[in-house]
């Protein structure tokens, strides 16, 4: 169900990604810190991330390799194999139980899994929004992460929906329309703001 989830996440990216003409790559994105390459890269090193994790890899290396480069020359492809390197592992009998020393704190890999699956869809919804494509998500996939918000995160030592949190990881939340649609709430609790234009 989880590797589902994660799965449906993943090509919500890639549907996005598969849009990208030459010049973009250098596109601002509603993440302040990265451009839509940054962003790419992001996924990519996060999956890899994730199954080196899963292998016994440490916070401490999970945080160093972050942000360094995942792309080579076909960033398309470097996304594809890091997703399949990330249903391969995570497949694996006992993975969703295994305990992971993620950086913010120990959890299991099915919450990890949790975890990289809300990220990966929130970044679909940025992906698109700097490209200028279709920003709307799997209403399924949103129903799931705004109903699971609380599980999702919990126990970690920063989250989204934590009323004290540093926002090292995590964007400051957004004030809420009463009127504006499932996704818009969740954007903007995960710090987005659907209103305003990349």
């Amino acid at each position: 169900m989880i590797l589902g989830r994660f799965l449906a996440a993943s090509a919500e990216f890639d549907q996005r990604l598969s849009a990208i003409r030459p010049e973009q790559w250098t596109a601002p994105t509603p993440c302040a810190e990265w451009n839509v390459r940054q962003l790419v890269n992001h996924m990519v090193r996060g999956n890899l991330n994730y199954t080196d994790l899963l292998a016994g890899g440490t916070r401490e290396n999970f945080l160093r390799m972050r942000d360094v480069d995942a792309l080579g020359n076909d960033p398309l492809a470097a996304y594809t194999a890091s997703v399949q390197l990330v249903a391969d592992a995570f497949a694996r009998p006992g993975a969703l139980d295994q305990v992971l020393d993620y950086p913010l704190g120990q959890v299991t890999g099915r919450q990890a899994l949790a975890v990289r699956a809300a990220d990966s869809a929130v970044h679909a919804w940025d992906l698109a929004r700097a490209l200028g494509v279709d920003d709307r998500l799997d209403p399924a996939l949103v129903a799931w992460i705004s109903d699971g918000l609380g599980e999702i995160y919990a126990g970690l030592a920063e989250s989204p929906v934590a009323t004290e949190t540093t926002h090292r990881f995590f964007a400051a939340p957004g004030a809420a329309r009463g009127s504006a649609s499932r996704q818009d709430r969740l954007l903007r609790l995960m710090g987005r703001n659907p209103s305003v234009a990349v």
